[in-house]
Order: structure tokens, then C-alpha cells, then sequence
């Protein structure tokens, strides 16, 4: 689980072109493999990250409903690309462009998840930290227990307007 004591900073931390960050999780999103890359970016040694919760990572400047437009499409069995604000142990944070899929098993059922995360264009992450913030304020407002459904309607409200699906707006940026 996350350490709740780590303080986020301004610090970026900025990807290289070619790296490639990759983990994969079982069902319940606890790390199962993080390759050398993941682990230099989070700051955390592979033994702190396998079994953790893939959340370790997460910046609180991340809309809860992006988290869960994430986890709905993926246990629907399809997957989804996102630009997602992680934060390292020493607080400093990366974003990524993230490719995240479902993993399935023999018989065809979904038996964990695998992410592939890349350096974002800095263009695109221009143009969503606003829809992150307005949804993050949406769901500060609206409190705790209706939170989600008020960042997804900032979300659906920005799609509708713009005629677009969450893939194609996602795609676009």
C-alpha cells in the first residue's frame, strides 16, 4: 500500500525517448514484474515493489475517476491508454503514456494486467493536466462518497462536447 508519509515535491522526473516502463499485476492489481526501468523511475527496489499494490506509485494529483474508467475497461477485457502522473518514493513524479491490457489465461479469462508505459509528448501532457484538475476538483467537491461519479461527469461532459470517445480524445492529445 501506498506510504502515506512520502511528500510530493515539484521535482520531475523526465523519460527518455527510448525507455519503456513495463509491469504486470494479478488480478487485484498487486506487482508481479517490474522491469529495471519501472524500478528506477518509482525509486523503490524490486523486493519493496513485488506484492505491493500497483497504487505504490500513485500521485495525488490523479483523478480517482481516471483510476476507474482504467480498472472498469480493463476487467470488461479490453484495454486502454492513458496519461497518468505517478510519483516516485523520494516524491518527485513522471508521467507517462500508458498501455495497459488485460493479461488472459488459457481458458480465455483475464488472470492479471499488463502495463507498457512510455514518455509522453509534452504537448499532450499540457493539454490534460486541466482535465485532471478539474475533475480532481470535482471530486474534492463533491466528497468522498459521490467523488467518482463527479470526476467521470467532468470527463463524459469534456467528451460529449467534443464529439469524441475517451480512446479518440486520448489518441489525439
Amino acid at each position: 500500500m501506498k506510504d502515506k508519509s512520502i511528500v510530493p515535491t515539484n521535482r520531475e522526473r523526465v523519460m527518455r525517448d527510448n525507455d519503456f516502463i513495463v509491469s504486470k499485476t494479478d488480478l487485484s492489481g498487486r506487482i508481479t514484474y517490474g522491469n529495471e526501468i519501472f524500478i528506477e523511475f518509482s525509486g523503490y527496489s524490486e523486493a519493496e515493489l513485488l506484492g505491493t499494490q500497483h497504487n505504490i506509485i500513485r500521485h495525488p494529483d490523479m483523478p480517482r475517476a481516471a483510476f476507474n474508467l482504467v480498472w472498469d475497461t480493463l476487467k470488461s477485457g479490453r484495454e486502454i491508454f492513458a496519461y497518468v502522473k505517478n510519483m516516485s518514493k523520494d516524491g518527485s513524479f513522471y508521467w507517462v503514456f500508458a498501455h495497459i491490457t488485460p493479461d488472459f489465461g488459457p481458458r480465455g479469462d483475464i488472470v492479471g494486467y499488463y502495463s507498457v508505459r512510455r514518455c509522453p509528448r509534452r504537448s499532450a501532457i499540457d493539454k490534460i493536466v486541466p482535465v485532471y484538475q478539474q475533475m480532481l476538483a470535482a471530486e474534492k467537491a463533491a466528497g468522498s462518497k459521490d467523488a467518482i461519479a463527479a470526476g467521470t461527469k467532468v470527463l463524459t461532459d469534456l467528451l460529449q462536447s467534443s464529439g469524441m470517445s475517451y480512446e479518440q480524445l486520448v489518441l489525439s492529445l
